[in-house]
């Protein structure tokens, strides 16, 4: 299991990768390795401003469907359209190719309320 150490992550399973003002947003390895093989990732809101917590969209494995949740406030500026037609994509680069969304940071102190990767490593039971 991969817990890259440069990501902040949330309890929800979803990682943040900073940049700047503006962050790439995924679900993690163990998300992927517990949902199963994905078969459709629906995500609507690009252009939208969403709230930490809100829902930005949703994955579907051949048996779940897990809703997407925003790690920090923000607006969604770009979702990774490659998914459209590769969604496994998600299971086999969660980190990289797989990403979901970027955003622009609304609230950058949001970030402290996020899990280390030892942390998220914990609450997963690494």
């Amino acid at each position: 299991m991969n817990f890259p150490s440069n990501l902040k992550y949330t309890k929800d399973h979803e990682w943040i990768l900073v940049e700047g003002d503006q962050a790439t947003v995924g679900i993690t390895d163990f998300a992927q390795s517990e949902l199963g093989d994905l078969v459709f990732v629906d995500i609507s809101t690009e252009g939208e401003s969403l709230s930490h917590g809100d829902v930005f969209g949703s994955v579907e494995a051949v048996k779940t469907v897990s809703d997407l949740y925003m790690p920090v406030t923000g607006e969604v500026l770009e979702v990774n359209s490659n998914l459209d037609s590769a969604p496994e994509t998600v299971n086999s680069d969660p980190y990289g190719e797989g990403w979901m969304v970027k955003i622009k940071l609304s609230d950058v102190s949001e970030l402290n309320d996020l899990l280390s990767a030892d942390d998220y490593k914990s609450l997963v039971g690494e």
